[in-house]
């Protein structure tokens, strides 16, 4: 099934090179979890700060439990810092 994956930030480098800017459609089969797509990155963890799913906010938790759909759109963003 076909999702939308968007990185923002520093976290670009981690998209695969047909990426579009920070937006890149990805291929995942069905029960995967937004962990998974992750993980499937080699994106390190302590780098993902903020995931949305169709743009609600997702917890540590609901990352590795909620399964994504045909269609979803997951958006990650890293630790900002700043003053």
């Amino acid at each position: 099934m076909k999702i939308t994956l968007k990185l923002f930030a520093t976290l670009g480098v981690y998209l695969p090179t047909h990426a579009t800017g920070n937006v890149v459609e990805l291929d995942v089969p069905e029960g995967t979890t937004p962990d998974e797509v992750i993980d499937r990155l080699d994106v390190p963890g302590d780098l993902v700060h903020l995931v949305l799913l169709n743009g609600v906010y997702l917890d540590k938790n609901q990352r590795s439990s909620r399964v994504l759909k045909p269609g979803d759109a997951v958006a990650i963003w890293p630790p900002v810092a700043g003053g």
